[in-house]
């Protein structure tokens, strides 16, 4: 498994993006008002992959021995983490570029505008949570005096 490129979460970014305008474009006058919390279940996300991420890192730092398949599964959930937040950053952004312009004449508009930005926040939270958690699960770089053989300068 690979970590995380940059260009993956720009794409799910752009995927979002696109999904999002053209959804809010054809269902908007369905959809219910957003709440000013939309976002809460990705910023507990985030909160949960950060505080697991500062935990890895200090047992990892520690020379504590951790499961390998523990490790690659928190890998995983961070990748999948990234790839969602950036997402609904994109779907996020789509929504308010659908609903800022029509704020000014829409009271529905303008009332579901701050849950969009609310939502986009805690999504680009889920995003540096993921990618904080990614890199506490990298290898810790190996020191001079693991290999004598090497020369220190």
């Amino acid at each position: 498994m690979q970590f995380t490129r940059p260009r993956e979460l720009v794409v799910a970014g752009l995927i979002g993006l696109v999904l999002g305008f053209g959804l809010f474009e054809l269902f908007y006058g369905e959809l219910p008002r957003f709440p000013l919390l939309a976002g809460l279940p990705l910023l507990i996300l985030a909160a949960v992959e950060g505080i697991l991420g500062f935990t890895l890192r200090s047992r990892i730092r520690a020379g504590r021995v951790l499961d390998a398949i523990a490790i690659a599964r928190a890998v995983a959930l961070a990748k999948a983490s990234s790839l969602l937040g950036s997402l609904m950053v994109g779907a996020w952004i789509g929504a308010l570029a659908y609903l800022v312009p029509r704020g000014g004449d829409n009271a529905a508009a303008a009332g579901d505008t701050p849950g969009a930005v609310g939502g986009a926040v805690c999504a680009a939270l889920l995003i540096g949570a993921a990618l904080w958690l990614e890199h506490c699960c990298r290898a810790p770089e190996s020191r001079d005096s693991d290999h004598p053989g090497r020369p220190t300068g």
